[in-house]
């Protein structure tokens, strides 16, 4: 019995979150702040996230050391991550800018290319990729990132994290320009 009810708790969260109203580009703005990837992640960046499931449980915090380079053509972002249990992971990105509010990226791990857009005061990114897990082992999830700029210094990131479509979790941080 215990188990069908973990069962039936379990699906009936994922359905709910397939529900749920993502954002979108074509949402009213929510200031009148235009923001400019290439500027806002130009230097030296501080970022603070955490994980939660599909039922709302936080299993990992961690503190991102940022630094992005800007040269005119290209984006390049090396973000060193720092566990909450000590760990640690780096991720570079190479983004490219496109057309005016267009870009297109790459990391290691991601899987082909990773497009987005601005409109106004936020920005959509979405890719594939290989996340390491424990064990050596990796897992493939989609992410879909909706980031806002808050201040000039001040941008919110939420992603939805999905499995074969399913919805498996968020990631929440806050980047923060020094």
């Amino acid at each position: 019995m215990r188990a069908f009810r973990t069962v039936f708790l379990l699906l009936s969260a994922l359905a709910l979150a397939a529900c749920a109203a993502r954002p979108s580009l074509d949402d009213p703005p929510l200031s009148d702040r235009d923001l400019n990837l290439e500027e806002f992640f130009d230097g030296h960046l501080t970022a603070y996230g955490q994980f939660q499931d599909v039922l709302g449980n936080v299993s990992r915090r961690f503190v991102v050391d940022i630094e992005g380079d800007w040269n005119g053509e290209r984006l390049r972002l090396v973000e060193d991550f720092v566990y909450e249990d000590g760990s640690t992971e780096q991720r570079v990105w190479t983004l490219t800018k496109t057309g005016p509010e267009t870009w297109r990226g790459t990391a290691p791990g991601v899987i082909g290319v990773a497009t987005g857009e601005e409109r106004g005061d936020v920005f959509n990114w979405q890719y594939t990729i290989d996340l390491p897990v424990s064990g050596g082992e990796t897992l493939r999830v989609g992410f879909e990132d909706w980031l806002w700029l808050q201040t000039e210094d001040r941008l919110l990131n939420r992603a939805y994290m999905n499995r074969f479509g399913i919805p498996i979790g968020e990631v929440i941080i806050s980047f923060e320009r020094h």
